[in-house]
C-alpha cells in the first residue's frame, strides 16, 4: 500500500510512471523525495504543479545534505526558488557552506533567490543577441552556432530558465531567417511526437517519391494484387471509363462529427487526386441506420468545404443498395456466401467456432436470403457470411445483417443493410476508383477487398494504407466525446476544447493551417501521435498574418489622466498590422479615462518589473503619450480601485521601459480562455491514467472572463471573426455571439507556453 501511495505521491509531482517507478527502486531518493513531496504540499495543497514538482525532484535527487533538505523546500514551494539555475546555485551553496547557521541574506544573494525574469526581458536579451551576430547569422544560415546566443542572453539573465531562452532563441532566430520557408528540401521525418521543420508540402511528397503507387490501371503491379483471368479485361474496360484518370474517395461513416484524423484523410484523399489532375468522391458509408443522423450527414459536408476542398460527386453506399444486393445473391449462387444462424456472441473475437451452415446449399441460402430480406427473421437470427479468413484470422466476416430501422434515404425499403468488409470495396468498384486510401488498421480487411471483388468477377481497385493521425492530450472516439458530453465535461461536439474539426472552427483554427500542420505531419505507414503545440504554431503562422490587431483588457484598472491633452476624446489611428500598414487602419477613442491590465501595474514591483509603477512610467501603445503614476485610489478594503496619472508627449523625454495596452470607452464582451481539456499526455491509456479518461479532466480548461473590455473597432465583428488581442493571442467570435454581446474564444496564445510538456 506504502508503494501505490508513493507511485501516486511521485506521479503528482509530474514524473511519467516509468521514471516513478524507477525511482522508487532507490530508497534513498525515494525517502528524500516522499519528504520534500509531503513538505511541499503543507504549503501549496496535495497539487503541485509540475514546473514545482521537476525542481523538487531535482532538489531530492542530488542534495548531498538531508540536513537542509527542509529549508530548500521551503524556497521551492514558496516560489522564491522557481528555475533550474537557482535551484544548482542554492545546492551549490548549500555545499559549500556545511556549517550551521546558513546567512540566509547572503544565501538569497547569491542564489538569485527571489528574482523574477519576465518574458519581455528574455525577449530583449535575446533580440540584442541577435542583433549583434545578425549578420552572420544570415550568412551562415544553418551552420551558425545558436549556442552561441543562448550564451550571452544567459549571461545577461543568469537566472532565467534555460527552455526559455532556448524557446525565444529558435523562435527568433527561425524570423530572423525569412528565407528558409522558401528553401525547404528536406523530406518530412516524425519523431516522438515532432514534426521536421524543414518539410515537403503534402502536394510535393505526393508528386515526389515518398509514395510508389501504382498508376491508373496498373494495379496488377501493386504487391500482392491477386489477379484472375478476368483481370486484364477488367482493367482494360475500367480505362476505357476513366481515361486514365485517378479517382479516390473520402468515405465517412455518418455518425459522428469529423475530427483531427480526419483532417489528414481529406488532404490525403483530396491531395492524391488534385496533384495528379484527378477526382475525388464524397461517399457517405451509411449502412448502420441506428446512428446516422441528418446533422452528422451535414456537418461532415461543411467540414470538407470549410477544408477548401470540392468533391467531383457526393456519393451513399445507399445509392447502391440494389446493385449490392444482386451482387449477394450471385455470391450466394457461386458457392461463396451461405445464410448463418450463429448467435452474434459467438461471432465476436477471433477464434469464433466454424459454422454448422458453413456448407449450406446455395439454393437454400438463396430462398433463406429472400426471406431476411422480405422480415422473416428477427434481429440476430440470420446473417449472410462470405466464405473466407481474413488476416487477423477472422473467418467469413459477415456480409448482411438484419435491422428493423428506417434508413435515413430509403426508409422501410430494407430490412437487411450490408457491413463495411462486403460494402466499401464493391462501392469502390462501382466507382471505379484508382487508389482505395484507408487508415493502417484496415490492412486485415484487404484479403476480403481483393477477395470479393474477384469473387464477383468485377473491377478491383487496390486499397494502400497509411498511419493515422493522433494528437496527445486528446480523445477522438465518438464515444467517448458522448461520454464527455453526457458527463457535461464539454457542451457539444463543437466544444472548443476537443479536436473536433467543428469545434476547431468554432475556436479559431484557420483551415489553412490545418492544412498545413496535415502536411508537415506527412504520409507515413506509422502511426503519428503528434504535440497539440505543433498544430498551434501553424494556426499562428496564419493568423499572424489574416487576424487584424485589436486591443482588450482582461482584468480591468480604471486610469484617469489628470492632464488629458484635449477637451474631448481624440481618435487614434491603429495599424490592423504593424508590420504591414498597407494593411489599413482602424480608429479607436482615446479619452480622459483608459482602462489597462491590472497587473500591468504594481505598487511595490520586483526586480525586472517594467511596467507602471511608482517613479516608473509607461507609454500607452499607438497614442504617443506616456503616463507617469500620481495617486493610487483604494477602496475601503485596500484593494487598487484606479489610477491617477499625468501624460506627456513620448518624443518629449527619456523613452520608457514599455509600452502597455489599454481601451477607452470599451466594448464590454465576454472572453473564453481555454487549456487542455486533459491533464496526461494519453489520457486513454491505463497505465497512464487508471481511473480512465473521464478522470483526467483539468479544471482550469475553461475560464470565462464574462466582463472583458474590448475596443470599439471590433462592434461589427461576426462569427468566426478573428483578431489579435495585443499582449494577449488570437481570439474568435463566437456563433454564441448575439448584437451588442459579442462572445470572444481565445484560440492559441501569442507565443507558445514554454512551461507546457
Amino acid at each position: 500500500m506504502a508503494t501505490l501511495d508513493s507511485l501516486s505521491l511521485f506521479t503528482g509531482l509530474g514524473l511519467s510512471e516509468p521514471k516513478a517507478r524507477e525511482t522508487l527502486k532507490n530508497a534513498a531518493l525515494s525517502a528524500q523525495l516522499r519528504e520534500a513531496a509531503t513538505q511541499a504540499q503543507e504549503t501549496l495543497g496535495p497539487a503541485v504543479d509540475k514546473a514545482t514538482g521537476t525542481l523538487l525532484y531535482g532538489l531530492a535527487s542530488r542534495l548531498r545534505d538531508p540536513r537542509r533538505l527542509s529549508f530548500l523546500v521551503s524556497y521551492i514551494a514558496s516560489k522564491k526558488i522557481c528555475t533550474e539555475p537557482q535551484l544548482s546555485a542554492a545546492l551549490e551553496y548549500v555545499r559549500t557552506h556545511p556549517l550551521d547557521p546558513i546567512n540566509t541574506v547572503d544565501f538569497e544573494r547569491e542564489c538569485g533567490v527571489g528574482v523574477m525574469v519576465t518574458p519581455e526581458q528574455i525577449e530583449e536579451a535575446v533580440e540584442t543577441a541577435i542583433n549583434r551576430h545578425r549578420s552572420q547569422l544570415l550568412g551562415e544560415r544553418y551552420h551558425f552556432n545558436v549556442g552561441l546566443l543562448m550564451g550571452e542572453a544567459r549571461a545577461v539573465l543568469k537566472w532565467a530558465d534555460g527552455r526559455t531562452i532556448k524557446h525565444e532563441v529558435d523562435m527568433q532566430v527561425a524570423k530572423a531567417r525569412p528565407e528558409a520557408a522558401d528553401r525547404r528540401t528536406a523530406k518530412d521525418v516524425v519523431e516522438n511526437g515532432e514534426a521536421a521543420s524543414q518539410a515537403l508540402s503534402l502536394m510535393e511528397q505526393l508528386r515526389g517519391e515518398a509514395l510508389k503507387f501504382h498508376k491508373p490501371g496498373e494495379n496488377y503491379k501493386t504487391p500482392g494484387y491477386v489477379t484472375t483471368p478476368h483481370t486484364m479485361d477488367l482493367l482494360k474496360q475500367h480505362l476505357e471509363i476513366t481515361g486514365g484518370q485517378v479517382r479516390t474517395r473520402f468515405p465517412p461513416e455518418p455518425n459522428g462529427i469529423l475530427h483531427i484524423g480526419h483532417a489528414k484523410a481529406i488532404n490525403f484523399n483530396f491531395g492524391y487526386a488534385k496533384a495528379n489532375n484527378g477526382i475525388c468522391f464524397l461517399r457517405f458509408d451509411d449502412t448502420n441506420p441506428e446512428k446516422e443522423e441528418a446533422k452528422f450527414f451535414s456537418a461532415i459536408c461543411d467540414m470538407v468545404a470549410w477544408l477548401g476542398y470540392t468533391p467531383y460527386k457526393v456519393t451513399y453506399a445507399s445509392d447502391y443498395f440494389d446493385q449490392l444486393y444482386a451482387w449477394a445473391v450471385e455470391l450466394i449462387r457461386r458457392g461463396r456466401a451461405y445464410v448463418c444462424h450463429q448467435p452474434g456472441e459467438e461471432l465476436k473475437g477471433h477464434n469464433p467456432p466454424p459454422s454448422p451452415w458453413r456448407e449450406r446449399p446455395a439454393e437454400e441460402s438463396l430462398l433463406l436470403f429472400e426471406a431476411m430480406r422480405r422480415g422473416k427473421f428477427a434481429e440476430g437470427e440470420a446473417t449472410l457470411r462470405m466464405k473466407l479468413v481474413m488476416e487477423d484470422g477472422k473467418m467469413d466476416p459477415v456480409a448482411y445483417r438484419v435491422k428493423y430501422t428506417a434508413h435515413h434515404r430509403t426508409g422501410d425499403t430494407w430490412c437487411i443493410y450490408p457491413t463495411y468488409d462486403y460494402t466499401h470495396c464493391l462501392c469502390d468498384s462501382i466507382e471505379h476508383i484508382t487508389h482505395s486510401l484507408c487508415t493502417k488498421e484496415f490492412q486485415a480487411r484487404r484479403s476480403s477487398y481483393f477477395w470479393l471483388c474477384n469473387a464477383l468477377d468485377v473491377y478491383c481497385p487496390v486499397q494502400w494504407e497509411y498511419g493515422r493521425l493522433n494528437l496527445h492530450y486528446a480523445v477522438v472516439s465518438k464515444r467517448k466525446i458522448l461520454q464527455l458530453v453526457a458527463a457535461g465535461a464539454v457542451r457539444d461536439w463543437d466544444d472548443p476544447r476537443l479536436f473536433t474539426l467543428t469545434a476547431l472552427r468554432r475556436r479559431g483554427f484557420p483551415p489553412e493551417a490545418i492544412n498545413t500542420f496535415c502536411a508537415r505531419v506527412g504520409v507515413t505507414v506509422a502511426q503519428a501521435t503528434m504535440e497539440p503545440h505543433l498544430l498551434e504554431a501553424c494556426v499562428r503562422d496564419v493568423l499572424n498574418d489574416t487576424a487584424p490587431r485589436a486591443m482588450a483588457v482582461l482584468e480591468s484598472l480604471p486610469v484617469i489622466i489628470t492632464n488629458f491633452p484635449a477637451a474631448k476624446s481624440l481618435y487614434i489611428q491603429v495599424p490592423n498590422f504593424p508590420a504591414d500598414e498597407t494593411k489599413g487602419f482602424h480608429q479607436v477613442p482615446f479619452g480622459p479615462t483608459v482602462f489597462i491590465e491590472r497587473t500591468d501595474f504594481k505598487e511595490e514591483p520586483e526586480p525586472g518589473y517594467k511596467r507602471l509603477a511608482w517613479g516608473q512610467p509607461v507609454g500607452l501603445r499607438h497614442t504617443g503619450y506616456i503616463i507617469e503614476l500620481q495617486c493610487v485610489v483604494k477602496g475601503p478594503s485596500g484593494c487598487v480601485e484606479s489610477l491617477e496619472v499625468t501624460c506627456r508627449r513620448a518624443d518629449s523625454g527619456e523613452k520608457p521601459k514599455a509600452f502597455i495596452h489599454w481601451v477607452s470607452q470599451p466594448l464590454t464582451c465576454e472572453i473564453r480562455l481555454y487549456e487542455r481539456l486533459f491533464q496526461h499526455k494519453n489520457p486513454e491509456d491505463p497505465a497512464e491514467v487508471p481511473g480512465g479518461f473521464l478522470s483526467d479532466l483539468n479544471p482550469a480548461s475553461l475560464h470565462v472572463v464574462e466582463a472583458a473590455l474590448v475596443d470599439c473597432s471590433v462592434a461589427l465583428a461576426k462569427p468566426f471573426d478573428k483578431f489579435q488581442f495585443e499582449r494577449l493571442g488570437y481570439f474568435s467570435v463566437d456563433p454564441d455571439s448575439l448584437q451588442g454581446q459579442l462572445v470572444f474564444n481565445r484560440t492559441v496564445t501569442l507565443k507558445e507556453d514554454p512551461g507546457k510538456v
